[in-house]
């Protein structure tokens, strides 16, 4: 006969069947990750034996059978009432006297190794969860902060019912498993002093794309409960997994979250209500709730308990206030991309028109659709929502699932990524837009509206039909050309969705996106703050820079976290950051702007690109560029990351920024760093080759080449109809300087539009010897095919 009850210290993976998922993970890895240092609280299992007995003791099988037989399989139309009655025949059976005591031997043994009577978390395990199939997370009831023998067996006979919760029963429905066919066991856990410190989630990849190389740590004060339920908007940050065992700063990406609650631990009144929570003071929601150091050593840990499993894992975690230690309190194998295979098709959603944006929030599903909005209180509503609408909540919980596969989209005021409304729409492959904050306030019941998460990270809901189109592409059989076709990119937050695109690597990093979307800022009203003349400006900058006590550094973290993302994401192939150029008019757009930019008659041949540099009235802002490269390159760790020079008219000003950029500690060839320079005015090609003594590439930018060759102003529609980047001049341009670049042993890329739009052109570049095209992600995959027929054609020539 099975054993009633099994410590930790005797269960391992061979348990499944036993302790379920959960437990026989708990054992795993509190038996075989002890040497490699990680924790993981001491408990026990009430095992399936158990309840097999519960069950049998109270003759409990032909009644439960008789109601799951009644279920209405067809629409769940009685699942309520089912559940209802299930619970309650459990609720109202008797403990068995051999499994009551075999639970409080448990509990006094486990005080005992403890040194005093502790308190414990009493979790659901069924039989079947946690494996790489299925996860019943959030579908069965735990209990926090238990304590005591009474209120520990109390709490197991809780569990047993939670098999049964409405959530529970529709799942293993869904999943085929067969509502008796499982049984369930119970962990009991020593409790981690999380109330008094903080916890949260991990995953080993990204849970939005399943880019694989890194680890995500979400972090709330108190227990981890809040950012599940939805409640709390935690603390984030991404480690790059190759850089963690290194000397490199693995921390790519941190942000500080509202954690606008905090659970603790309540005074105890009896029964199982022994958690509370409390609002956050104001002066810890300002502060990150895990330090840069306890993320790292998290970050090892999940990818050693990843290597032990085999498989991307999805990690609770928790540090003890009184100890100071963290500790792994689950693991479960993630459910959503793991095992999944290699996409094959890809669809691309482009929105064209749309109406008043209502609410944003974080972005889940990468789609678009449109429908009727039913605004719910509550799960007790679900009956209202109907196939194919929008519901919007203020938050979800695992009692809306039976619910939620109805929903077109999902939009929520509270959340976060690693929330109960993100996770199923993830499972769903549903549209949601979470965390939105107010979005019930305006959106209003029957409203027609547009969920778009089709628009980098941040998700957006507009009023009416919004107009969208969807391309589906398949890549299974694409061959990558000999020309390497590369990215152009601006945005961060779609450098893990790009990198799973054909690439090698990104040509064109635009700064200017960053500066503008990531920092906001004017680089001189920040190095310059105390000159900001205007009180609302400088109230704007104070805002924006509280978290950081020097303003300069708040420039140099956020540009060199933006540029680290990218970097990550196409590693190791280059990815090649042209520093700013935006024009003067663009540059005084930005907060505090104004009062540090000269009023140009034509910005477009003015005050940009590599003037600006080592001019007095720039190059404070100069240096905090190349100090947040210096940064991404020397402390993260991505020498993969190059640096391009954009507008250089003259060698001699070419000279003066290596010069520049030497003084602010980014020196050509030290630790590998090439730079290279855009040849986008006519004396590039023309100098081309004293240019090609300077620089250790070119990447020819066809649009300012085009319009300063044939003397036009690109953005006047009077003369638009001129702008051809086929013109026998443009071209005979470009092939001199693809040329020159190839004699003088330095890669020559182009940036454009052009050779995706006309094969022709991808054809000319190719037959002159271009090494790299780079494309904007929706003309991509079109550039790849040009480019293979243009390589076949020339083929075919040579033969």
């Amino acid at each position: 006969m099975h054993p009633l009850v099994k410590s930790f210290s005797e269960i391992s993976l061979r348990d499944l069947p036993l302790v379920g998922g959960k437990n026989a993970s708990l054992g795993e890895m509190y038996n075989q990750l002890k040497v490699a240092g990680i924790r993981v609280p001491d408990g026990f299992a009430v095992t399936a034996e158990a309840y097999r007995l519960f069950l049998e003791e109270n003759q409990l099988h032909g009644s439960l059978h008789a109601l799951m037989d009644q279920l209405d399989r067809a629409t769940l139309s009685n699942l309520s009432a089912i559940g209802t009655a299930t619970r309650d025949l459990i609720y109202g059976a008797t403990m068995p006297a051999a499994l009551r005591e075999a639970i409080t031997a448990a509990y006094r043994d486990l005080c005992a190794r403890e040194g005093r009577e502790v308190s414990v978390a009493v979790r659901s395990s069924a039989t079947a969860e946690d494996l790489p199939s299925a996860s019943f997370a959030g579908r069965l009831d735990s209990f926090l902060n238990i304590r005591g023998e009474e209120a520990v067996v109390h709490a197991v006979q809780q569990c047993f019912a939670s098999l049964f919760t409405d959530r529970a029963i529709k799942y293993r429905e869904d999943m085929g498993f067969g509502n008796m066919n499982l049984a369930l066991s119970v962990g009991v856990q020593r409790m981690v002093r999380s109330d008094l410190a903080c916890s949260g989630v991990a995953f080993t990849l990204d849970p939005d794309t399943g880019f694989d190389r890194v680890v995500v740590i979400d972090s709330i004060y108190g227990l981890g409960e809040n950012i599940v339920q939805g409640r709390s908007t935690p603390d984030e940050f991404w480690l790059f997994k190759p850089h963690l065992e290194t000397t490199f700063n693995p921390v790519i990406y941190k942000k500080i979250g509202e954690k606008e609650w905090t659970m603790v631990y309540a005074e105890r009144a009896g029964g199982l209500s022994s958690v509370r929570n409390l609002p956050t003071p104001a002066h810890k929601r300002e502060a990150f709730s895990l330090s840069d150091e306890e993320a790292i050593l998290l970050g090892r840990w999940c990818v050693r308990i990843e290597q032990h499993y085999g498989r991307p894992m999805d990690i609770e975690w928790a540090k003890d206030g009184e100890s100071g230690l963290l500790y792994i309190v689950q693991a479960r194998p993630e459910t959503v991309h793991a095992g999944k295979p290699k996409q094959t098709r890809i669809a691309v959603y482009t929105l064209h028109r749309k109406g008043r944006k209502l609410a944003e929030g974080i972005a889940l599903g990468g789609k678009i659709t449109a429908g009727r909005a039913r605004l719910l209180r509550s799960p007790a509503e679900g009956d209202l929502l109907q196939e194919g609408e929008v519901l919007v909540t203020d938050i979800t919980n695992p009692d809306w699932d039976p619910i939620l596969k109805r929903a077109a989209a999902i939009v929520t005021n509270k959340g976060g990524r690693t929330s109960h409304a993100a996770i199923v729409a993830r499972e769903l492959g549903t549209v949601a837009v979470v965390g939105c904050g107010n979005a019930t306030d305006f959106i209003h019941d029957g409203d027609l509206i547009t969920v778009s998460c089709a628009e980098c990270k941040t998700g957006y809901v507009y009023a009416g039909q919004a107009e969208w189109t969807v391309e589906e592409k398949d890549i299974s059989n694409l061959p990558m050309p000999a020309t390497a076709p590369m990215l152009i990119l601006g945005d961060p937050s779609l450098a893990f969705q790009h990198a799973l695109l054909p690439n090698r690597g990104v040509g064109l990093l635009r700064m200017e996106f960053l500066i503008a979307h990531h920092i906001k800022v004017h680089p001189l009203a920040l190095t310059r703050f105390e000159q900001v003349a205007q009180p609302e400006v400088r109230e704007q900058i104070n805002q924006l820079t509280k978290h950081y006590r020097d303003k300069k550094e708040y420039f140099i973290d956020r540009l060199a976290q933006g540029i680290a993302l990218i970097a990550a994401a196409f590693h190791p192939h280059d990815v090649i950051v042209r520093m700013s150029d935006f024009k003067s008019n663009e540059y005084a757009n930005l907060i505090g702007g104004r009062q540090f930019e000269p009023d140009e008659e034509n910005p477009m041949l003015g005050f940009r690109g590599a003037s600006r540099y080592y001019s007095p009235l720039y190059r404070d802002g100069f240096a905090l560029e190349c100090k947040a490269i210096q940064r991404v390159r020397e402390k993260m760790g991505f020498y993969n990351v190059k640096v391009m020079i954009p507008f250089c008219r003259t060698v001699e000003e070419g000279q003066r920024v290596l010069e520049t950029m030497q003084e602010f500690g980014l020196e050509r060839r030290k630790h590998g760093l090439e730079v290279y320079m855009m040849v986008e005015i006519p004396s590039n090609v023309l100098l081309a080759e004293q240019f090609a003594a300077l620089f250790d590439g070119f990447s020819i930018g066809s649009n300012d080449l085009t319009q300063l060759t044939l003397g036009l102003d690109r953005d006047s529609a009077l003369v638009s109809e001129l702008f051809n980047e086929k013109n026998p001049a443009v071209m005979q341009l470009i092939a001199t300087a693809i040329r020159v670049a190839r004699q003088k042993g330095i890669k020559i890329g182009l940036c454009g539009q052009a050779p995706s739009d006309m094969p022709e052109f991808a054809q000319f570049l190719v037959q002159e010897g271009i090494h790299s095209i780079s494309f904007n992600a929706d003309a991509l995959l079109t550039g790849i095919e040009n480019m293979n027929a243009a390589e076949a054609l020339l083929a075919k020539e040579v033969r």
